[in-house]
């Protein structure tokens, strides 16, 4: 197995859903010596925003492309190298200002690529990075899982959906709410989520087991 850890907080040592987003991760780990991980931190090395070089040299040949238009397809190509080596894809972000953060959405825009990706045929368009496991790990200050705020989440939704345009459906999430409400509220959001962690890596090695 091979997994893709994408983390994407600017709280560096005191994000919650980076913590958990590793965590997941080594248990995976743990659970498969084989397995091996690929991380990638968008903080310490954000992707370029798409720009107009990227625009057109993602139609243009690649022989006719300029230098510039090169290099940022060659950026965008080597996270799609990534992502299609996994078996396992962890994102993980915060909830910010009732999205995901903008290192991730730069993340999303270079993996979302026609004819790498996702094709238009007949049918309408049909998504090609299938056959993939994805967790996502949200931390938010609020709860949005549930109550009134619920239709303020715009994170959870967006992520559903553009990951599964491109062909990845089975889609896991790992919610860290409240940690807004104080330290309490932070510990008991920090246990239950690791406690859904150990219920996922859990359910996965049985699942191993018994394909095996």
């Amino acid at each position: 197995m091979s997994i893709l850890l994408v983390t994407s907080s600017p709280r560096g040592n005191a994000s919650h859903s980076t913590r958990i987003a590793t965590e997941l991760a080594e248990k995976l780990l743990a659970a498969d010596p084989s397995a091996k991980l690929v991380a990638r931190d968008l903080v310490a090395n954000p992707l370029p925003h798409i720009d107009p070089d990227y625009s057109t040299g993602i139609y243009t040949p690649a022989e006719a492309r300029t230098q510039r238009q090169a290099e940022v397809v060659g950026v965008s190509d080597g996270v799609l190298d990534e992502l299609f080596a996994a078996d396992t894809i962890i994102l993980a972000t915060g909830f910010i200002n009732f999205g995901i953060s903008s290192t991730l959405k730069s993340w999303v825009d270079h993996v979302s690529r026609t004819g790498k990706t996702f094709s238009y045929g007949e049918n309408g368009p049909k998504g090609l990075v299938t056959g993939k496991k994805v967790y996502i790990v949200l931390a938010s200050g609020g709860i949005y899982s549930e109550g009134a705020a619920v239709q303020m989440d715009h994170a959870i939704p967006y992520l559903r959906s553009v990951l599964g345009f491109i062909g990845m459906t089975d889609v896991e999430v790992i919610r860290i709410e409240g940690v807004g409400m104080g330290p309490d509220a932070v510990t008991a959001a920090l246990a239950k989520a690791s406690a859904k962690v150990d219920a996922l890596v859990t359910s996965t090695v049985s699942k191993q087991a018994a394909a095996a």
